[in-house]
Order: C-alpha cells, then structure tokens, then sequence
C-alpha cells in the first residue's frame, strides 16, 4: 500500500533528524521524506499533527516465554505485547525450556515466529550449554542459525578459565558477548539491596558488591581477548563507573540499563510488594541518580525494558521466596516520557536508547533510510491510559503500576517488507 503520514513530528536520531516532516510509504518502503515524489499517490493518507513517528523500537533480553510453560507467557502474547509497547525486534533472552543452546532451537523458534504476525526475532543464544556454565555452546553453529549474540544472563561461569575460553571463541567467530554481572558466591540468596531497608525489613540482601567484581573480572578478560561485549542490566553507581573508564579505555562494549532502575529505588520494597522484586535489585537513590546520569552522558547506551512476564501465582508468595521479574514492554514509552516530563532526559536520548540495539547488533532498522524498509511507530505523547488486566496484551501483569494512569501511548506500529530483516 502507499501511504502518507503528514504533519508528524519525526524523531530518527541516528540521522540526527528532529522536526515536522511527512513521510511516504510503498509497500513498507521509505520512498521520501518531505514532499512526495512526483508520481507517488498515496492510497491512504494520515494526517498525524500532533503525533510523534520514530524508528520502531529494539529491545535486547526481553522474555517471551518461547518455548516454555505456556501459562506465563507465550510466543503470540508477548510479540503482541511488543508490538503494543512500539517494538518491532526483540532479541530474546536464550532461558527458555528447551534453554536456546543450539543450532536446531534457535531455528525451531524463528519458524514459529514467522508464523506469528507481529514482532521480530533476533535471538540470544547460550553461551555455555545449557546455561550451566561448564562447556561451551557450539557458536558458529548458533551464529549461522540467526543467533546476534551469546549470554549466559546471570548464570555463573565458575571456572574464570572457562569463562576466558569463551570470550576466545566468541572473539574467533565475531560474536558478541552479552553479560549480566554477579557474582553468586557473594549474591548469595539475597533477594533485595543490602542496605538498611532490606535490614529494617528481614530481607537478605545483594551487596554491590556481587556486582562490581563480576564487572571487573569480566572487563579484565574483555581487554585481553579483544572481544566485542555488552554489559546488560547495570544497577550500581560504582558498576556505571567501571563502565565509563573501560570505555574511555578503549574497550569495545556498551551498555544498558532496565527502565525500572531508573525510576525505583529500594524504598519501594517497604511494602512488600513482590512487583518490585527484581535482578538485579533495586539499589539506593544515589544509585538511580548515577544511572540516569549514565544514560545521559552516554556511558549507558541503551534502556531495556528486562521484560519477564509470570501468572499471578508467581508474585502472590512473600517477597522473598517470589519470583523476580516485571511485565515491562508495553509501559517502557509512558515511563520514558515521564523521564522526558521531569527534564531528566531528552526526548530525542530517549528514542535513541530505545533504538541503539540495531547499531551494537548489526540489525536493520532502528533508523528512516530513504529507499529502505523501515519499521515505524506511530505514538500519541497526550494520551492517558490505565494500567489494568483489561488494557495490558502481556500474558503477566506483574507490575506495579497496575492501576495507575500513565501519559503516552503507541497507536501503531507500522512493520517494513517482512523480508529485510
């Protein structure tokens, strides 16, 4: 179809473009920016003074629940909770039942999302097998399959020597290594902040501590094997620290940070209220605050919505023994803007963060190319919405802003030919 989105104003900050434009469609394809060519007709015609247009946005290490126990979650809710929250990748986390540790998973899920309408899929793949930690996966294999990255999310890899062999091959084959830092002999059981909340509270704590040496030994072998790496889900001012001096050393990584890290602190957890139960926890003020100032100055380069859906059981047991995790992609845009709202952040930052993961990852889109296919979302920055079971596509409803009224909502998201990603 040809179509016409006029008046609009369009945010695309990898070109640096920022201003009222009108865009021309064909078939999913970017024909021109401004005036129409000579010979375009456009079939449909939409007239979005007022709304804001962006690049379709990328998260990395959302869960699907893909292939796993259904009642948390499926392939079919969670592509049609992206795609409401303005998502048109997601790069999916590998810890799934069958965990994605090879060649043969990875394509059994991509068949499967191609038989869904909606999101698209650039998978995670296991680091290790199994996830266990002890022997590698087989990377080309996962790589050739369509796998964008390896993980071992926050799962330990115990023997540093296996860990650095790891990073060897993952360098070898041109692979990107995600990883989520924590030490688990110092994490322990721990389920909140160790600090005087947790203490006042009976809650056994997570030192940042259990952060910052599993940063740094991981930094430590990432300079020594040249491997391309990001670190995922930061939440300690002293981890944003390690980041900005091993950038500034050169090292070749990124980072991100979840959207809950940036507006919570632990004093939420005086309620305990297991939707603020999360991994990592969440830390003190002065932690968000350095957090906020990462992503600002762009130590952090992307905001993950560390999407994990559960049924209500899930979250009903006592803080401690509930399991981690919050329902996150379709409240990522209004918790985004609220940032903008306070001045914290630029809108223009903001839509860059949520779309760096095309860059790091060598994924198309994430960007308007004229003569190119691109993903679009369409978002009414005015409008209020509640949070409730009826509004939320998410198989869980594991948050904490059940019931709250948010500002800002995607009306669409417009997905290029299907072909070119």
């Amino acid at each position: 179809m040809k179509r016409s989105l006029i008046n609009a104003r369009v945010i695309d900050p990898t070109n640096g473009r920022d201003g009222q434009y009108d865009l021309h469609l064909d078939g999913g394809r970017l024909i021109a920016i401004g005036e129409a060519p000579a010979d375009f007709s456009a079939e449909q015609r939409d007239d979005l003074a007022g709304k804001l247009v962006t690049p379709a946005f990328i998260d990395l290490g959302a869960h699907l629940r893909d292939p796993g126990p259904r009642y948390k979650g499926s392939l079919v809710s969670e592509s049609a909770a992206a795609l409401a929250g303005g998502y048109a990748t997601i790069l999916p986390r590998p810890d799934t039942s069958p965990v994605l540790d090879s060649a043969s998973h990875i394509r059994t899920l991509l068949d499967r999302a191609r038989d869904v309408a909606g999101v698209r899929l650039a998978p995670l793949g296991a680091l290790t097998q199994g996830l266990e930690g002890d022997l590698l996966a087989n990377m080309a294999a996962l790589k050739s399959a369509g796998c964008v990255a390896l993980t071992n999310l926050r799962q330990p890899i115990r023997d540093l020597g296996v860990l650095r062999r790891c990073l060897e091959y993952a360098r070898t084959f041109d692979i990107t290594v995600v990883f989520q830092a924590q030490e688990a002999a110092l994490a322990g059981q721990g389920c909140a902040h160790e600090g005087a909340i947790a203490s006042r509270l009976g809650l056994a704590g997570i030192p940042e501590s259990a952060e910052t040496v599993a940063l740094t030994q991981w930094l430590l072998l990432i300079e020594q094997t040249g491997v391309r790496a990001h670190v995922s889900l930061l939440s300690s001012a002293r981890a944003v620290e390690l980041v900005r001096d091993a950038k500034a050393r050169g090292l070749d990584i990124s980072a991100d940070v979840s959207m809950a890290q940036l507006h919570w602190t632990d004093e939420q957890l005086e309620g305990f209220n297991a939707n603020f139960h999360l991994e990592p926890p969440l830390r003190s003020a002065a932690d968000r605050d350095a957090l906020r100032a990462g992503v600002v100055d762009g130590t952090i380069d992307a905001i993950v919505s560390d999407h994990l859906p559960h049924e209500a059981a899930a979250k009903s047991a006592p803080f401690a023994v509930s399991e981690p995790g919050m329902t996150s992609l379709e409240t990522m845009l209004p918790l985004g803007l609220a940032l903008v709202e306070a001045e914290l952040l630029s809108l223009p930052r903001l839509i860059e963060t949520l779309t760096f993961s095309a860059r790091r990852f060598g994924l198309k889109g994430g960007m308007l190319e004229v003569g190119e296919y691109c993903d679009l979302s369409v978002i009414d920055m005015e409008q209020e919405w509640r949070v409730s079971s009826e509004t939320l596509v998410s198989a869980g409803h594991n948050t904490p802003l059940l019931g709250m009224l948010l500002n800002g909502r995607v009306e669409e998201v417009l997905l290029g030919d299907s072909c070119y990603a």
